[in-house]
């Protein structure tokens, strides 16, 4: 039985042993899409299980930086209706009257080799149980009751979860949105609209500068992933985005 016939079976047998609610679709597309990755935990030699790791974000971090190429083509050629621009323009947090200029410097691509070392640093190389259990692999957070998974440390004042996804594809569009709108990478951003304007390679340590913001410990962060990137022979991906 193929994933497709076996996918199909078991939604089938579920809805048809009892009720079924929105949150218990999401678990079983969660579980089964969890049999797909690797168990990185039992790859015990570490340059296997590197090369499993980008193995498998690799295809998907190319598809979701090709829709955004894609749609941005279309937004500069004059392709997308009104109804469309002004939807796009709310999903980035602009305002009616932005600019094409100013949409075009948030839909932009993410450098694979930024995606890369980010997901390898925020997941532990796909080991931590985020990513393992919840396809989170980005150390992503949300702030409603019940988005996500309790960390286990939290401070007691604090209301944070760790997002949960229901497959890889939906975590690397959630981080690259996020990339994209959150007010919080304005710098990333305009680093990348600096390097389209001065026709420069839009790198994942030229992005970097802009991920203070990303984590707690600040620049150190940001010299942490150039450091993967650059260990890892990473940028040998961003000239095919």
């Amino acid at each position: 039985m193929n994933d497709l016939k076996l996918k199909i079976f078991l939604i089938f047998l579920v809805i048809s042993s009892s009720p079924i609610h929105a949150n218990e679709f999401w678990g079983l597309e969660s579980w089964m899409n969890s049999k797909r990755a690797p168990d990185f935990d039992k790859i015990t030699d570490v340059k296997e299980r590197k090369r499993a790791f980008f193995d498998y974000l690799l295809p998907e971090v190319q598809r979701q930086n090709s829709k955004i190429i894609e749609l941005r083509s279309r937004i500069k050629n004059d392709q997308v209706s009104a109804n469309k621009m002004t939807a796009l323009k709310k999903y980035y947090k602009f305002k009616d009257d932005a600019s094409i200029d100013d949409l075009l410097g948030s839909v932009d691509v993410v450098p694979t080799s930024l995606v890369l070392a980010q997901a390898a640093y925020e997941s532990n190389w796909g080991r931590s149980r985020f990513a393992k259990y919840h396809h989170n692999y980005f150390g992503l957070w949300c702030f409603k009751k019940g988005c996500g998974v309790v960390p286990l440390r939290r401070n007691k004042n604090d209301t944070h979860e760790v997002a949960k996804f229901a497959s890889l594809s939906k975590s690397i569009a959630y981080y690259m949105r996020s990339i994209n709108r959150n007010s919080a990478y304005t710098t990333l951003r305009k680093i990348r609209q600096n390097k389209r304007d001065t026709q420069q390679s839009i790198t994942g340590t030229g992005l970097a500068e802009g991920l203070v913001n990303y984590a707690e410990i600040g620049y150190d962060y940001v010299e942490t992933v150039q450091a993967i990137i650059r260990q890892n022979k990473l940028g040998r991906y961003d000239h095919k985005i």
